[in-house]
């Protein structure tokens, strides 16, 4: 009986397998499982030291964007903005609204709105309607030194067509045309585009046909083709019986730090008294923020003795120093000599801080300046706290600087792990060739062995 074997090889993206196996020999599987133990040992070595790169950057990463917020949440009690918030009301908000900054300061004034800013309105006389012929020259309109002048030719001498002229010019200084249509027929009416005698305008013409003196305009002249709808006047009113005017309705430097929007005529009271509101909100956000940094310490730094959900930081002299730094400045006087627990915040066991808010409200409504001495100045908490804060995230700080590093390490693992591929490849060549030959040979020599045992068999049957 005739045994017959084939073998052949393959070669797929550099790497040889055997296809047939004719002598019972797995090429594949011998292949793959002796280069799998030669890989494994610096596979693993690569996959353990990318994992915990990976882990620690994550890590610095919360770690940094703690500290970021915190530093955020400093800002307004370093510089004091928090405690400099005022706040305005009026007695009567029909009369005026107004709003503040933190230039105002605390006190009482009697407004007395004896008139409200207007702009110019005119209009000139009637025409038949607004596709009608007004007159041909060049009419010029001036506002306080800047003027505009159009061209009127024959070809577009209409009210419409002088309306749009004036409207399209790029030259306009602060006026608006439009035409309103009453019974007696179309009516050009200009508008000052802002409030304010400064802001009135004048309207001449010249040259052409002189139709277009129709529409000539100035207080001082006697002889106008516009009538006045509405003449342009300031603001005047009086604080505290001192007088004032504004262009405006929207009032700003008559009273340090306080906008004034004026509505009509009368006599309102203005109150500007601090807001503690903010300083409230600032503080409560800074322990909030110092907070959430010991809530990702302690995570970072838990011991956990399955080792499951161990800290992915535990034991780091980094860290520890940063936590114990800020505690010690927490626990500390403040730049006026107070602590924090004089305003209503005290240190709990856990390291977190607790905020009194009722405390915090006395403190402030003490007075906020004995606040605001515990964080701002030279040796204020916000002070120490924000120069190793910066150091901390600096780009030049040993948070970015332990970030890079590990960083760079992924980039030699991963080129590790190019060159690990490469030989093993190579290996998978080499063992596929030689696993092969073997097979090759086994196959020949079987095929020897059955050749011998026919003719043995057929030796012995003849000699029966």
């Amino acid at each position: 009986m005739a045994i017959t074997t084939s073998s052949t090889t393959s070669s797929t993206g550099g790497t040889l397998t055997a296809a047939g196996i004719g002598s019972g020999l797995d090429v594949n599987g011998l292949v793959s499982q002796l280069v799998a133990a030669r890989k494994k040992p610096q596979q693993d070595q690569i996959d353990s030291q990318t994992s915990t790169a990976k882990t620690q950057i994550s890590a610095l990463g919360q770690v940094s964007s703690a500290l970021s917020a915190l530093q955020t949440a400093l800002k307004s009690l370093s510089d004091g903005t928090a405690f400099q918030t005022r706040k305005a009301a009026t007695s009567d908000a029909s009369v005026f609204s107004v709003t503040s900054t933190t230039a105002a300061v605390n006190g009482s004034y009697n407004l007395n709105v004896t008139q409200l800013a207007t702009a110019l309105k005119v209009q000139s006389g009637a025409v038949a309607s607004s596709d009608a012929a007004v007159g041909t020259g060049t009419l010029t309109i001036a506002v306080g030194g800047k003027s505009m002048s159009i061209d009127v030719g024959s070809d577009g001498s209409s009210l419409a067509q002088i309306r749009d002229a004036i409207n399209k010019n790029s030259n306009n200084p602060g006026f608006t045309a439009t035409i309103v249509t009453g019974t007696d027929g179309a009516h050009l009416v200009l508008s000052s585009t802002a409030t304010g005698q400064a802001n009135a305008f004048t309207v001449s013409s010249s040259g052409g046909d002189g139709g277009l003196a129709k529409l000539n305009y100035d207080p001082a002249s006697s002889s106008n083709g516009m009538t006045v709808v509405n003449a342009a006047q300031d603001a005047k009113f009086t604080i505290d019986g001192m007088a004032a005017t504004s262009a405006s309705n929207t009032v700003t430097g008559a009273i340090d730090g306080i906008t004034l929007n004026l509505w009509k005529q009368g006599t309102a009271t203005l109150t500007v008294s601090s807001d503690n509101t903010a300083a409230s909100t600032a503080v409560s956000n800074l322990v909030t923020a110092y907070n959430n940094f010991v809530g990702v310490y302690q995570s970072l730094t838990a011991y956990d003795p399955s080792g499951t959900n161990t800290g992915a930081l535990i034991g780091d002299a980094t860290l520890n120093t940063i936590k114990s730094t800020l505690s010690t400045i927490m626990s500390g006087p403040g730049g006026n000599g107070a602590m924090l627990n004089s305003i209503g915040i005290t240190l709990q066991v856990d390291g977190t801080l607790k905020l009194d808010s009722g405390a915090l409200s006395t403190a402030l409504s003490s007075g906020s300046a004995n606040v605001s001495g515990i964080f701002a100045g030279d040796n204020g908490l916000a002070t120490k706290l924000n120069s190793p804060l910066s150091d901390w995230t600096a780009s030049s700080g040993v948070l970015t600087t332990r970030t890079n590093n590990l960083n760079q390490q992924l980039k030699d693992l991963s080129a590790r792990q190019d060159s690990l591929n490469a030989s093993m490849d190579a290996l998978t060549t080499r063992y596929t060739k030689q696993f092969t030959a073997l097979d090759t040979m086994l196959t020949k020599l079987n095929n020897t062995s059955s050749y011998l045992t026919q003719q043995f068999d057929a030796l012995n049957n003849s000699k029966k």
